[in-house]
């Protein structure tokens, strides 16, 4: 598929089959997450990848309002659960060459953890396009951090930044809400050309 297609194709899709995703699928969806950029190549990131229907019935409770809201997701054979490591970051850049002394958060004009650990995830999303599957990124609220982390055994170094559905799109979806039908912003209303308001 051309990359442009992806790009067009790319949606959040909440509604799967439980048709099964053959094992190599899986393995290069994981690993296009590790050709994302990160700051000073710190590479500050986890995956916690579910496949087994057990594990992925363990994930569910953890994220009530999805499960209620839109259950046929929990058809999707492979759940991913992306974690940022800020130490990565702070220890990197604390390294001789970076210009920092320290290991100060302070420095920081932005959390890179987590738009790095992000941008991994957004290359799974495009992964899953390219195969030929659907994919959602959604949250785990906060609540749910703690009682999550125990049941999965994740280190405290290791935040949670949300979850990754992918799986085959169910054939027999519900309307679309009237958020998505209103469609996209265009450019003209978001891209600021060389001054804030000049969009011509």
């Amino acid at each position: 598929m051309e990359f442009s297609e992806v790009i067009r194709r790319r949606r959040m899709v909440r509604h799967y089959s439980d048709k099964p995703l053959a094992p190599e699928v899986v393995e290069r969806i994981l690993a296009s997450a590790l050709r994302a950029p990160s700051a000073g190549f710190s590479q500050g990131w986890a995956f916690l990848a579910l496949t087994d229907p057990a594990d992925r019935a363990r994930f569910w409770p953890f994220v009530p309002v999805r499960v209620e809201k839109t259950p046929t997701m929990q058809n999707a054979p492979l759940v991913v659960v992306p974690l940022a490591h800020k130490e990565a970051y702070l220890d990197r850049y604390a390294q001789p060459g970076k210009g920092w002394a320290d290991r100060s958060e302070a420095r920081w004009p932005a959390p890179y953890w987590y738009i790095d650990t992000g941008m991994a995830s957004l290359l799974m999303l495009l992964s899953a396009v390219d195969e030929g599957l659907g994919a959602c990124f959604f949250g785990i609220m906060p609540e749910h951090i703690p009682p999550f982390r125990e049941e999965f055994g994740i280190l405290d170094a290791y935040d949670p930044v949300g979850a990754l559905t992918i799986g085959y799109r169910a054939t027999d979806l519900p309307p679309q809400s009237p958020d998505v039908q209103a469609g996209r912003r265009n450019a003209e209303e978001v891209i600021h050309r060389g001054n804030w308001g000049r969009h011509g």
